[in-house]
């Protein structure tokens, strides 16, 4: 498990809450209430059915414990674990009705937080010894961010900006607004607290060397440039500032993007496209 990812129940809590409150409706689940599975007591085990890395194993536990208090769920393995098909990430006991209500919101939210993970851990291993950062964007689903950058950490990747607040980052937008990079690099320097980072992105070397010429920026968002673009960028700033690569990154490009020089990676299709790790739920009551 990367030693970075870590989220206390606190976080969790609330994205747990809304999807059983999604998914029970006003009325609970009335097939186990019409059944009369209340009293059962049962087993459930998590199982991979495709290889992958697992995250989320605190948002399943929660779906189960959140229902019933003393409803018992045993992790496996730990978030960050690669298993294989067939492998047991991790059981439940406690009432049928329980099991039954809160399967689709574990199943949901480990599947899809273990296929961002297994994504990010692929691109890592593809950079590996190049010490480059695999880093996530802002580009994540909404009311999920939280919980989403949490499993790209637990694939191996870095975090970027979790909020609008977290550093100040100049984009095109800004600099056609503010009337272009030393413009925008120096108000922004001017206004901005001593503790806050200045990321600027630049599209052209031009506009690289500008800035350079003013000061002010912390790092440089390089985006949508060439290999050999990135190469010529990185030996301009020739270690004055961070150097991240961006846009339209693939699993196929990331090696020779991170061959480049630069110090980091972003790539937001890591939380907004990745395909969900196939995990199985398979019961036993028990006697």
């Amino acid at each position: 498990m990367s030693m970075t990812a870590f989220l206390p129940d606190l976080m969790w809590q609330p994205v747990v809450e809304l999807a059983l409150r999604e998914d029970l409706g006003s009325g609970g689940d009335i097939t186990s209430q019409v059944l009369g599975l209340n009293e059962q007591k049962l087993t459930a085990v998590f199982r991979a059915r495709r290889p992958g890395v697992i995250a989320g194993l605190a948002g399943a536990r929660l779906a189960f414990t959140l229902l019933q208090q003393d409803a018992v769920f045993e992790a496996h393995v730990a978030d960050g674990a690669l298993v294989q098909p067939g492998d047991v990430i991790a059981t439940v006991t406690a009432h049928a009705s329980t099991v039954l209500a809160g399967e689709r919101t574990a199943l949901n939210l480990m599947s899809h937080l273990s296929g961002v993970a297994t994504a990010t851990r692929d691109i890592v291993d593809r950079v590996s010894g190049t010490g480059v950062r695999v880093c996530c964007t802002r580009k994540t689903t909404p009311g999920l961010r939280a919980v989403e950058k949490y499993a790209v950490k637990a694939g191996g990747g870095s975090g970027h900006r979790q909020r609008l607040d977290d550093a100040i980052l100049i984009k095109d937008n800004h600099l056609a607004i503010c009337g272009g990079v030393s413009a925008a690099l120096k108000a922004a320097r001017s206004r901005a607290g001593h503790l806050l980072k200045v990321e600027l992105e630049v599209d052209t070397l031009e506009q690289l060397e500008e800035a350079l010429s003013v000061g002010g920026a912390d790092v440089f968002l390089l985006d949508n440039m060439s290999p050999e673009q990135l190469r010529r960028a990185v030996t301009l700033v020739n270690g004055r500032a961070m150097t991240e690569a961006s846009g339209g990154i693939t699993p196929q490009t990331a090696r020779s993007i991170a061959e480049t020089g630069v110090d980091a990676i972003s790539m937001g299709w890591l939380t907004h496209t990745v395909t969900a790790l196939d995990i199985g739920l398979d019961s036993d009551v028990v006697a």
